[in-house]
């Protein structure tokens, strides 16, 4: 029998089959899962590459960016540092997304697929966020993470933080998102 909320599941969590990439991406954040995830990918060998993207954060009191919490994880990971590029100034996730492509052309490298890597109940608000900063042939591929929240599609409902957190993006999405919709036709 449906519930009613499944269709909000189906859009809020996105996940995609993972291939070999030009970089991997990762738009900010304050839980090391996403850098250990973007590790453990690039270790594997599905990019040669990974973006840290991310400003300061009140959360992180021992780092002054995401970027320098995320590059300290994925270098004590095994990521060598020159492999790692850093963009520390986006204060949310358009930035991240617009600064990343930013520094992905000043660089010179041209990102034809790039793995998306980014807390699961986030990652349809930045999927489309990406795929508006970066050329239209830019395919992108999400791989989401769980965070320490514990959130996922099948349990999201059942606690009124995460149900907050959930329906936060579908308004945060079609808030965003409606100045670029010409932009991804």
């Amino acid at each position: 029998m449906r519930k009613g909320y499944e269709g909000i599941s189906d859009f809020i969590f996105m996940e995609d089959p993972l291939e070999v990439a030009d970089i991997i991406l990762i738009p900010g954040g304050s839980h090391k899962q996403l850098a250990e995830k973007a590790a453990d990918l690039y270790l594997k060998g599905y990019a040669k590459y990974i973006l840290v993207s991310g400003g300061s954060n009140k959360k992180l009191v021992n780092h002054e960016t995401e970027c320098d919490f995320l590059n300290e994880t994925l270098l004590a990971m095994g990521v060598k540092s020159e492999f790692i590029l850093k963009e520390n100034k986006a204060t949310h996730t358009f930035e991240n997304a617009q600064f990343s492509h930013d520094l992905c052309q000043n660089k010179g490298l041209k990102v034809k697929k790039a793995i998306l890597v980014c807390k699961n109940f986030h990652s349809r608000r930045a999927y489309i966020t990406y795929k508006i900063n970066f050329p239209k042939e830019t395919e992108i591929l999400v791989c989401p993470v769980v965070d320490n929240k514990n959130i996922t599609k099948d349990n999201w409902m059942e606690n009124e933080v995460h149900r907050d957190l959930v329906m936060g993006e579908v308004y945060k999405i079609g808030n965003y998102f409606k100045a670029h919709l010409q932009q991804l036709i």
